[in-house]
């Protein structure tokens, strides 16, 4: 076992975060992590579509065994009463990842009130549903009412200018993501071997734990996480690729399939995305290129230009071709680290793996060093 500052904070068993991937639901996964041992979140961005993407929506609202008529609060509510009692029986712990981008502000509101109104009116849930993480946004509006109501707050950023801003706001625990991982991006390409040590110096004097994120798969990589001084490691593309995991077979299989140079950088919903290289992929790439090519130079444009709706609707498209089963149309998000998955193990059996892998290295790693 390998206690960490993660470990301590939020009462996991071991230093993993499963990240709280869109934009399907994760709830059969979220339950499994929990139960494996590590930190469990929910996404929730697909309640955000209940009238344009209601293929994602009535999804999630049946595996949060609400119904296709209820409302995003109602449905939020029902999924963590769920959770709580899926878990509670094995010591679970799990949270919700909130995407707070600008234009999201309004929905995201709605979904933290919510999380805390649940919790008050039911305090069993205290000891399981302790963690709001937020990301894809600024984290300075929110941490009166994350930590008010009692919860652990922790927020993602991709550059140490943002790190010191989640330490300005109060964040509890930041993670840092590099531009290896999968789905929604920064806009500039740092990546984790030198972000994730250069966050962990710049709050060295601040005790606030960070986590590794963007490109963490295995034991190798969450023990390079610990070295690297972090306190634990988000993996997202691992889980998506495991037997609970609620994503399409389809996507899950592409994951599996992806191999050496894998994945592209393309338009997302709120900026850059990193998808698995498919002939579709591909395609919105050079869409991407001519269309929105700030992408490509670091800069930010506007989310409501007509171009970069049409890019919008490109993916929303992709995506909904998973759904259906369209293996040709499909768009599949996805990490670089794809291509070093090779299997779709069950949860537990996929972190008892990586804990063993991890231990042993950190255990050996003097060995490696000729005297």
């Amino acid at each position: 076992m390998l206690k960490t500052k993660l470990t301590e904070l939020l009462g996991v068993k071991h230093p993993i975060i499963q990240a709280g991937m869109g934009p399907f639901s994760n709830n059969n996964l979220c339950v499994a992590a929990a139960n494996a041992g590590v930190l469990g979140l929910l996404s929730t961005s697909g309640i955000f579509n209940k009238t344009d993407q209601p293929w994602i929506y009535n999804a999630f609202a049946e595996t949060a065994e609400a119904t296709q008529d209820d409302d995003m609060p109602t449905v939020l509510e029902k999924v963590l009463k769920r959770t709580y009692r899926l878990t509670k029986d094995k010591g679970g712990i799990f949270g919700i990842n909130v995407m707070v981008s600008a234009e999201l502000v309004p929905l995201s509101t709605v979904l933290i009130d919510t999380a805390i109104r649940v919790v008050n009116e039911n305090p069993e849930l205290k000891n399981h549903f302790k963690v709001i993480f937020t990301s894809a946004g600024d984290p300075m509006p929110w941490g009166e009412k994350i930590k008010g109501a009692g919860f652990k707050w922790l927020h993602v950023v991709p550059s140490v200018k943002g790190a010191l801003r989640c330490a300005k706001a109060g964040v509890d625990l930041i993670v840092a993501s590099g531009h290896e991982g999968g789905f929604h991006t920064a806009w500039e390409p740092v990546h984790s071997m030198t972000l994730l040590p250069a966050v962990v110096e710049a709050l060295a004097d601040k005790n606030i734990p960070v986590a590794g994120a963007g490109g963490f798969c295995d034991g190798k990589t969450l023990a390079a996480a610990l070295a690297l001084g972090a306190a634990g490691a988000q993996m997202g593309t691992r889980f998506l690729a495991t037997q609970e995991s609620d994503f399409h077979p389809l996507w899950k299989e592409q994951v599996v399939k992806t191999q050496d140079r894998g994945t592209l950088v393309a338009r997302g919903v709120v900026g850059p995305a990193r998808w698995l290289k498919t002939a579709t992929s591909l395609e919105h790439q050079r869409n991407t290129l001519k269309k929105s090519p700030s992408v490509y130079l670091d800069t930010p444009d506007e989310f409501n230009t007509p171009e970069a709706q049409e890019l919008v609707n490109s993916e929303r498209d992709g995506i909904r071709a998973v759904c259906t089963g369209d293996r040709e149309k499909a768009m599949m998000a996805g990490g670089e680290c794809a291509q070093r998955v090779e299997d779709l193990p069950k949860v537990q059996d996929l972190v008892d793996r990586i804990m063993k892998e991890a231990s042993d290295i950190l255990k050996n790693a003097c060995k490696l060093v000729v005297d």
